[in-house]
């Protein structure tokens, strides 16, 4: 689709206000990286002594850095998609003016560059693979979120595995995290395609239009909404195995408490996924990343490195 700018408005600003950078950043969206981040220094069980610094500053890069990015990156290529389905949100109601949403997009990703220079090799390339593939999910020729699939897998493993296992090596000096950090990050982060299958459902008219098949277009909201609920409980039912395999049974019994929340909230959400995605995110997805936290302790006496 050929690049235009955002739709003229009738005494639409020239230059965007600092206050609609923002919201075009979201920063309710930054919480999961961070968190995702929080639970790899956790795991990799190193004292934080005088890393406080890393710690501040690869919170900062995970959130306000890279997943600000991502937002502004999708916001600009998806502006046609949200005139139909949210024509409130900065571009397509004229407050980021002309070209000022890709500006912000090109400016945000060097930006974040700068910052995880300061976080050493691991910091950096991991500042690189989630900023690839957030232009890869939104951007053409790829545009992975054509397919909710590949997009939401893409997000999944940007948000929440990539973000754990960055901050694992960072605390661990650079050294690759273990086997237990890999496998926890990686079933979180497939768990965490049906959280990002929740975010489709209000999209549902302008992606039909568009051509974006999220899963809500592909499977139809019945199919989506259980396949996303599967997708979220199935990750975690596989983690609660693996710590009684590690010999962690309290934390097991933890996480299958909060497993079991999950489904019990889940009943309601299916019942009419469209009305009930918003309230599920608000209420199962705090649920879900509480376990993650709960995983991180589980594994910190294993050294964190392999």
């Amino acid at each position: 689709m050929k690049a235009v700018s955002s739709p003229a408005v009738v005494g639409s600003p020239t230059v965007p206000s600092a206050s609609t950078v923002l919201e075009l950043l979201k920063p309710v969206t930054w919480f999961p990286p961070m968190w995702a981040f929080a639970c790899g220094v956790v795991s990799a069980g190193v004292a934080l002594d005088g890393n406080w610094f890393l710690l501040i500053l690869g919170v900062v890069l995970a959130g306000p850095m890279v997943c600000a990015t991502s937002q502004a990156v999708n916001d600009w290529f998806d502006r046609h998609v949200d005139a139909i389905n949210e024509p409130q949100r900065p571009i397509p109601s004229g407050r980021m003016p002309g070209r000022w949403g890709l500006y912000v997009a090109c400016g945000w990703t060097v930006l974040s560059l700068l910052v995880a220079s300061l976080l050493g090799k691991w910091g950096f390339t991991a500042a690189v693979v989630g900023l690839l593939l957030a232009w890869a999910y939104s951007a053409p020729p790829l545009r992975l979120k054509r397919n909710g699939w590949w997009g939401n897998a893409a997000c999944g493993l940007c948000y929440e595995g990539l973000a754990w296992v960055t901050g694992a090596a960072v605390m661990l000096g650079g050294s690759p995290p273990n086997f237990a950090v890999l496998s926890l990050a990686l079933l979180y982060s497939i768990g965490a395609h049906g959280i990002m299958t929740l975010n489709d459902f209000k999209s549902i008219e302008g992606d039909e239009k568009m051509g974006v098949n999220s899963l809500p277009v592909l499977l139809g909201v019945p199919g989506a909404a259980l396949c996303a609920c599967v997708i979220m409980l199935g990750a975690q039912c596989i983690v609660v195995s693996l710590l009684f395999a590690w010999h962690k049974p309290w934390q097991a019994v933890a996480v299958a408490l909060l497993v079991v929340l999950q489904a019990v909230l889940m009943r309601r959400f299916l019942k009419d996924p469209i009305r009930h995605a918003i309230w599920y995110s608000g209420f199962g997805i705090p649920v879900f990343v509480s376990g993650m936290m709960v995983c991180a302790f589980a594994v910190r006496d294993f050294g964190g490195g392999s």
